[in-house]
């Protein structure tokens, strides 16, 4: 189900370091004044060899990206288990809630990423997009559960909350979601692979 879909925290600042390449041999310095008439002074080494590979730098960003992916997950099961046990309601929405605006926040920050150079970068983006958004819908129309369930004590017999339209919108928006990732994760897999990043499970985006 979509509602386990959310962040690991899994740490990527160690991806940030050596980015850029800094190095400035032989920078400008001057001939030496005994240098003998008409020799010319050494040539200035060639900026090195090692600078990033443009594509590689694209998926570190991204991976970046990724691993921010699945904070929310633990905070929704809570949540989601909460409401079917009619407990903690209130929290329960709140934290719905916000988990919606992470995963929205991950489409807009995507967006604002270059990704042409990476291998199936088309299919990849599109996986992802359709995957947080129907994460972010299935956790709106949970939280909203939550509402009903807690307006309502009908809802609520013996402990376990009664499903709604709500919650049927919710485990369809789940079931979308669950499907686009395991369309992500064999994509990304494939250029984390490639450039020796972080693999993951569909759980983790």
């Amino acid at each position: 189900m979509g509602v386990g879909i959310v962040v690991l925290g899994i740490g990527a600042g160690a991806l940030l370091a050596g980015g850029e390449d800094t190095g400035r041999a032989g920078g400008g310095e001057p001939v030496a004044a005994s240098a003998p008439a008409g020799q010319d002074a050494s040539p200035s080494p060639s900026p090195s060899a090692t600078t990033a590979d443009p594509a590689e730098q694209q998926a570190v960003a991204l991976d970046k990206l990724l691993a921010d992916s699945g904070a929310s997950r633990t905070a929704v099961i809570k949540a989601v288990a909460d409401v079917k046990s009619c407990d903690n309601l209130g929290q329960a929405g709140q934290n719905l809630r916000a988990a919606a605006a992470q995963r929205n926040r991950l489409v807009t920050d995507l967006a604002k990423l270059k990704v042409d150079l990476l291998p199936g970068n088309a299919a990849l983006t599109t996986a992802l997009n359709k995957a947080w958004r129907a994460s972010a819908a299935a956790d709106n129309h949970y939280a909203a559960w939550a509402g009903q369930v807690a307006g309502n004590k009908k809802l609520c017999k013996k402990g376990q909350a009664r499903p709604t339209s709500r919650t049927q919108a919710g485990n369809r928006e789940s079931g979308t979601a669950s499907r686009e990732k395991q369309t992500a994760a064999q994509l990304w897999n494939a250029v984390a692979r490639k450039y020796a990043l972080t693999e993951r499970q569909p759980v983790q985006l």
